[in-house]
């Protein structure tokens, strides 16, 4: 815990979730960015920890200066979440899965696989924020994440399938102590109900309740190693812009 110059304590999760980038929380948790290291964070910190877009930079480098002068706004700790109603909206989900994670944990110690599984976060991460997703959760070796939420964008089943192929790719290009590593995705597009936030600090996430994010790591489980698979809903919605192959009827 730190306080800003007016003396407001400060919690990073938080104060993420007020600057609307609480995509990087799980980032500045892995890299050990705590309140303490927060003011002297400079933009090469943050390129190095996954936060690629520069007017993502921008807003965190200004917020970070007003910590300093005491004009942030960030709400103390101690004050609740506030409360927002339930919504009905669309979302398209994607969800990505390293493959073969059981046995790499048979190869490596703790340790390294902690750095290696890092690094596949780090590079589904880079791939989501270059179409502005929002990674909702880390399980594991599975990545959640929403296109629409918080923000909607008219293209968001298209931002996934491009967000999905540039996280496999990303991932093939790993290379850690000799581990050639592989994603696969599922993708789905659906209506859901977005309702309170649940959990505390960094593993604090927006209640989605619906079909689709289970449909989506459904469609992760089918697709091969290096592939992504998408519901017919999501195809309904992107027309002819990408090349698709049709595995028929999937899923009862």
């Amino acid at each position: 815990m730190a306080t800003n110059c007016s003396g407001t304590p400060i919690e990073i999760a938080q104060w993420l979730r007020e600057l609307g980038l609480e995509q990087y929380a799980e980032a500045f948790r892995e890299n050990a960015i705590d309140a303490k290291i927060l003011p002297t964070v400079t933009a090469d910190d943050l390129r190095d920890i996954g936060v690629t877009l520069i007017g993502h930079r921008r807003r965190l480098l200004n917020a970070i200066a007003d910590l300093a002068t005491g004009t942030s706004r960030v709400i103390a700790t101690s004050a609740a979440p506030e409360a927002k109603t339930p919504e009905r909206r669309q979302l398209t989900v994607m969800f990505c899965d390293l493959v073969g994670s059981t046995a790499l944990s048979t190869q490596f110690d703790p340790e390294d696989l902690r750095t290696l599984f890092g690094a596949y976060h780090l590079a589904v991460r880079e791939a989501v924020a270059t179409f502005d997703g929002f990674v909702a959760k880390y399980m594991g070796d599975g990545v959640l994440v929403y296109f629409g939420y918080p923000r909607a964008h008219e293209d968001d089943p298209e931002r996934a399938i491009r967000a999905g192929l540039r996280a496999i790719d990303a991932v093939s290009r790993l290379d850690d102590r000799g581990a050639k590593l592989q994603a696969r995705v599922g993708i789905a597009t659906g209506f859901v109900v977005v309702g309170d936030l649940i959990g505390e600090g960094s593993a604090q996430e927006q209640a989605v309740v619906g079909e689709t994010p289970n449909l989506a790591a459904r469609l992760q489980a089918l697709a091969t190693p290096g592939h992504l698979v998408i519901a017919a809903s999501t195809r309904q919605q992107i027309g002819e812009l990408f090349d698709l192959e049709d595995l028929g009827r999937q899923l009862q």
